[in-house]
């Protein structure tokens, strides 16, 4: 069998999302798992009672035993914050090596002539190497135990989503529950002009349970699925907010809503704050707004800054001010096609507009259009059609493009990381 062949039907995709882990070999859609790992072996009685052997959960089996421990806290571990893991905090590694254990036990084949899949993981595009390094330690790990990685590369998210476009020149914002990744790409990502804004699902999660409270469900507040599920069923991306709050206002009825959960009796009934739907969209594009204030005052946390070279971006600054900043680092001659297709990726842009609302609401690929229209930069923008799994599509291509001669380069962070010649 060619290795092209071989390739197609062995390549495999992963993508480290700070909530959730991608995985799978080619597929319509990859598997999903949630990026966390809940840590047993801290729990000895827990351990005596189900008889369990593995000191680490991941997948589907977590939920069986969130419910036996008194702390959650204490044994579950979110290994990543804004896209990354801490050098040194071994118990979120052995949770990234956990995930990735579990993807490959679950995914690998059956058949004869399997020798090892062709794996590209995503990271974030400001992944430092050392998280390079940990990764393809656990790949050589993994397949020295189960023979599941033939050889294995690695490429920032942004750049995925570009493979899975088609897109060799364009600016790609990926917005997923950690982070927000404004990067320039012209054939690669241009990473001196990278922005990487610590904001995401995670701050629509944090306004939409400070709403929740103010709508007098502080107790479901405190559970993180409910918040979710609320954020995802009432959440609207206003045309312009200001005008938005004012027309709701003046009209409560037409934007009540009533958020219920199926198979339940549980419902939050919205009535008059129905222009409060706006606030969760609104926070991506602009958490700077006057509106927010109240919320940080009372203890929501505000977005942490970023660092680009010697220049900070506030962590609240418009996410069009950001984008002005990460093109300020780009040629002149490049920008005209950079404007001519910025694409949209992630979970958190997938905002719908509903029926009679046209008026007031908009989707993230005509709120950003709106956003640059207003500083003088007239663009292309539009949304992937999977914005969930555009990334991970993106590594499966690229699993399937990249010739399987090329090695591994640190200088320019490409090639295969490969059995028999790396480990």
């Amino acid at each position: 069998m060619s290795i092209s062949l071989y390739k197609q039907r062995f390549a495999y995709g992963e993508d480290y999302g700070t909530s959730q882990f991608k995985f799978g070999p080619l597929a319509e859609r990859p598997q999903v798992i949630e990026n966390r790992g809940l840590f047993l072996s801290e729990s000895k009685t827990l351990l005596r009672i189900y008889g369990i052997e593995k000191d680490v959960v991941v997948g589907p089996d977590v939920v069986r035993y969130l419910g036996s421990l008194e702390d959650v806290s204490r044994y579950l571990v979110y290994p990543m914050r804004d896209g990354l893991v801490d050098k040194n905090d071994e118990r979120a590694w052995r949770v990234i090596e956990e995930v990735t254990r579990y993807g490959f036990m679950v995914s690998k084949p059956q058949a004869k002539d399997f020798d090892g899949f062709y794996v590209t993981a995503a990271l974030s595009a400001v992944a430092p190497d050392y998280m390079y390094e940990r990764l393809f330690e656990i790949h050589a790990k993994l397949d020295e135990e189960g023979h599941y990685v033939k050889a294995v590369t690695i490429i920032p998210q942004p750049l995925a989503v570009a493979i899975a476009e088609k897109s060799v020149t364009c600016v790609v914002i990926e917005s997923g529950h950690g982070n927000t990744q404004i990067t320039p790409i012209s054939a690669y990502p241009i990473r001196s002009a990278i922005v990487a804004l610590n904001r995401g699902g995670a701050e629509a999660d944090a306004i939409a349970a400070e709403i929740l409270k103010d709508l007098g469900y502080g107790d479901r507040a405190r559970e993180e699925k409910f918040v979710r599920m609320f954020k995802e069923a009432v959440g609207l991306v206003p045309r312009d907010l200001n005008e938005a709050i004012e027309i709701a206002k003046s009209d409560p009825e037409r934007f009540r809503t009533v958020f219920r959960i199926p198979g339940t009796t549980i419902q939050v009934d919205m009535e008059k704050n129905g222009w409060m739907r706006f606030l969760i969209g609104e926070v991506i594009f602009n958490p700077k707004h006057e509106l927010f204030e109240s919320y940080y005052k009372r203890g929501m946390p505000r977005p942490k800054d970023t660092r680009v070279g010697e220049n900070v971006i506030q962590g609240d600054a418009p996410l069009v001010e950001a984008i002005q900043a990460s093109l300020g680092k780009v040629s002149v001659e490049l920008l005209p096609s950079l404007y001519n297709d910025f694409i949209l990726s992630g979970g958190n842009f997938s905002w719908k507009v509903p029926k009679g609302l046209e008026d007031v609401a908009v989707d993230s690929a005509e709120k950003l259009r709106l956003e640059l229209s207003n500083v003088g930069i007239t663009a292309r923008v539009h949304m992937v059609s999977d914005p969930l799994y555009s990334v991970w599509k993106g590594t499966i291509v690229y699993s399937i493009a990249l010739p399987e001669d090329i090695e591994w380069d640190w200088r320019s962070r490409e090639g295969w990381y490969k059995r028999g010649v790396h480990y």
